[in-house]
């Protein structure tokens, strides 16, 4: 009886699937994409935001996000905050522009409101084919890049230095050597195709950092228990400010403009890869409830801001779950009962040291470098703007100002070179934004 009502309830037939595969589908997603519940709450964190809350509201937010795409468009997509997206709010939002976790939550709010507005207008599509491809490139491989070296300075792989900037670390100390041979180990892992590698990399650092004594005790800290209640999420529920973007929009619409750019070339790119491999697109190569799905992304946003954390998105390791035969919302509901269950298991993830997660940064910025193959090397202007914008993202320690940069570079080289013709008026107006601020702040 329960496996009829799955079956009408999600087509399962319909999709020659049954819920045997569904659900290990969605337990292989999980597995997949678990490690967000130990990292997002660590970069988080570095804000100021209180960790043992983060992780009960990642766990939450991937939960409702989740839930919000199987409703919505019956496809084996999960969702959870996106790797990038913290890295924006921690780093270039609180760290870079000095402002408080609680006026961020604000940005993401309005953010998220942005989003939804042009989804259900049907301006989103549009405005991301208006962007050149070069930029999207540069722009997915700059954060790639980013990510990897917040892993690394993490870590103490890098470390700062008055003569060259950066140089190598100590790898004498036990913790920064672990964190370098967990990155080869968590690569060697991901060739060979294990299911969960990254959580299974962040686990095995975590134990062995058990037994690896520090001045202050050990590298890993001995757990309380293995489970215990969820943490309250007092201290980020609606603590949003929501006055402080408007007060000071001066410096924070651009920010505002950037993290909409950042999470619609994350979500669109992720919605048509994961759908492609799930056989859901038609024949022209178009997916059907795109529209849907990225108003379950949009609304999921502004959830996750509400909860306390930065923007919520589709995530790629969907691929994973739809690999071991995932095709509907079944696939996405197993993944969101599994964050549920996670909520119990955070006195385990508490104790997680930093260069355990080193691993997981820098392999997230491997498969976001991905895309570089896509860009044209034949043409100087692409390969000129993707690179502008990829480097300028870890070297001014800002995913803002690599978008910024982008523009600027692309619009500069095309008005230059005559022709100016083929730039979308979209790029022209984002250009002359970034540009705009840039002059306003050298008054």
């Amino acid at each position: 009886m329960i496996t009829r009502f799955l079956d009408k309830t999600f087509e399962l037939s319909q999709h020659a699937t049954t819920v045997k595969t569904e659900i290990i589908a969605g337990l292989t997603t999980f597995a997949a994409m678990s490690y967000i519940l130990i990292v997002n709450p660590s970069i988080l964190g570095l804000s100021g935001m209180p960790v043992a809350g983060l992780i009960t509201v990642t766990a939450l937010a991937a939960c409702l996000g989740t839930l919000l795409m199987a409703w919505l468009t019956n496809y084996p997509v999960a969702l959870a905050p996106g790797m990038g997206l913290n890295a924006f709010f921690a780093f270039t939002i609180c760290l870079s522009r000095d402002i408080p976790w609680e006026a961020a939550l604000g940005i993401v709010f309005y953010n998220g409101i942005l989003f939804l507005l042009l989804t259900l207008s049907g301006l989103r599509q549009k405005i991301a084919n208006a962007i050149p491809a070069s930029l999207k490139i540069g722009v997915q491989c700059g954060i790639g890049l980013f990510i990897a070296f917040i892993g690394l300075k993490n870590a103490g792989l890098i470390v700062d230095n008055p003569a060259t900037f950066v140089s190598l670390g100590d790898l004498s100390q036990p913790a920064v050597l672990l964190a370098f041979l967990g990155i080869i180990f968590t690569i060697i892992l991901v060739i060979r195709k294990v299911t969960g590698a990254i959580l299974i990399s962040i686990l095995t650092l975590t134990i062995i950092g058990l037994f690896i004594p520090t001045e202050s005790g050990y590298l890993t800290a001995t757990p309380e228990g293995i489970i215990g209640l969820p943490a309250p999420i007092t201290d980020t529920f609606f603590a949003m400010d929501l006055q402080y973007p408007i007060v000071n929009f001066a410096t924070t619409w651009d920010l505002i403009f950037a993290l909409m750019f950042v999470n619609m070339f994350d979500t669109i790119g992720t919605l048509i890869g994961v759908s492609k491999r799930a056989k859901l697109v038609d024949s022209n190569g178009n997916l059907p409830k795109m529209g849907r799905a990225m108003t379950a992304d949009a609304a999921a946003g502004v959830v996750g801001a509400a909860l306390g954390t930065s923007p919520v998105t589709s995530y790629v390791e969907s691929a994973a779950g739809v690999s071991a035969g995932g095709r509907t919302g079944l696939t996405a509901i197993v993944v969101a009962i599994c964050f549920l269950l996670a909520l119990f298991l955070s006195p385990l993830m508490l104790v997680i040291p930093i260069m355990a997660t080193t691993p997981a940064l820098v392999m997230v910025g491997i498969f976001m470098m991905d895309s570089i193959k896509e860009l044209e090397f034949s043409d100087l202007a692409s390969v000129a703007t993707a690179t502008i914008a990829l480097m300028a993202m870890p070297l001014t320690f800002s995913i803002s100002e690599g978008i910024a940069l982008g523009f600027i570079t692309y619009v500069g080289i095309k008005v230059g070179t005559g022709e100016y013709k083929r730039v979308s008026l979209i790029t022209y107006f984002m250009a002359a934004v970034f540009l705009l601020r840039y002059i306003l702040d050298l008054k």
